[in-house]
């Protein structure tokens, strides 16, 4: 079976069974969608947010996103603070006509204990969302991948979900919210030992890369923090660059009322999913449609070509793979078998 056509049976599978009742008019997009806006906030209480596939429990009661054992700060963030959100407000690769724009904030729930699970899942799951970004790769060199492909999960709960039908920002958000029974699970335990840390430092001038972004990466998403402590990303428009940062325009559907610690994220991908680029920008927003930049942190960025894109996938693999056996370790495990669908 052609690996597009049994991740629509998956889909329509899914979309059968959803216990904790989330609105019918979001969770097409929820089954379809190829990235996600994830939003986590650090220790000093700057939210972070960076695209992400996003996933469907297999029970139906959670949206799940994952990150690299080798890169797990994602994650770390979200046990320490499980207070997150997802956004999903770009539709390239859905194939649905006018979807909604939805925000997810949410309890997190970190995943960790059981690496060959996490690793068969993903394995599994991604390779039936998207399978262009594996085809062509030789099983010998998948295999090689496993600095990648161990992952940790990040279930989220949902608690809020606010949507704006066929994307009309202009409005107010419809709004659904989690039975006063819904049940949160905890994280597995905290790794031992120290974490690494991000593995990838930002530029030290931001100015070429927002100037870049603003040109070629379309309206960011501008994720500040609400009076509940949440993240709230919200995308914006007619973005412009301002010698301190970003000016944007704030959509009339969303809260104009929000300031303080702040993140401008850019991204794209194609229809199909072979390459990406994103730049995501810390900083604070004291006025509105403001945004003044203290720093660009790290991407991952893979653009040009499928060859180039593929060799700088390869380059970032030299950068993580040692990480892999020590990051396994701190969690009482071997490094997991990775086993090709």
């Amino acid at each position: 079976m052609h690996p597009r056509q049994n991740h629509q049976q998956t889909r329509s599978t899914l979309s059968s069974r959803y216990p904790v009742g989330w609105p019918s008019e979001v969770t097409p997009l929820f089954e379809r969608a190829i990235a996600t806006e994830y939003a986590s906030l650090t220790a000093r209480g700057t939210p972070l947010t960076y695209p992400v596939t996003p996933y469907i429990a297999e029970d139906g009661q959670t949206l799940d996103v994952s990150t690299g054992l080798t890169y797990p700060s994602k994650a770390e963030r979200a046990r320490r603070n499980p207070k997150v959100a997802l956004l999903y407000s770009d539709p390239v690769g859905t194939g649905l006509s006018e979807p909604p724009v939805v925000l997810v904030q949410g309890l997190a729930a970190v995943r960790d204990a059981d690496l060959q699970a996490n690793t068969d899942r993903y394995l599994r799951q991604s390779f039936e969302k998207v399978p262009e970004a594996y085809a062509g790769m030789p099983a010998f060199l998948l295999r090689r991948m496993a600095w990648y492909f161990v992952r940790i999960w990040v279930q989220v709960t949902p608690l809020r979900i606010m949507w704006w039908p066929k994307g009309n920002l202009e409005h107010q958000s419809e709004f659904w919210g989690a039975p006063e029974d819904t049940n949160v699970p905890e994280s597995d335990p905290v790794p031992q030992g120290k974490s690494p840390g991000s593995w990838k430092a930002g530029p030290a001038d931001w100015q070429p890369g927002a100037g870049y972004a603003v040109q070629h990466l379309g309206n960011p998403v501008v994720t500040l923090v609400d009076g509940q402590g949440f993240p709230f990303p919200m995308r914006v428009r007619e973005t412009k660059l301002a010698p301190t940062g970003f000016h944007f325009d704030i959509p009339a559907g969303y809260p104009t009322d929000l300031y303080g610690p702040a993140c401008i994220t850019f991204h794209t991908h194609p229809e199909q999913f072979t390459s990406q680029e994103n730049m995501v920008f810390t900083g604070s927003v004291e006025a509105l449609g403001t945004f003044t930049v203290n720093r660009q942190v790290g991407d991952w960025s893979l653009k040009g070509s499928r060859i180039k894109a593929t060799v700088d996938f390869m380059n970032n693999g030299r950068k993580l793979a040692p990480r892999l056996k020590e990051e396994a370790r701190r969690r009482g495990q071997s490094v997991p078998v990775i086993r090709i669908p």
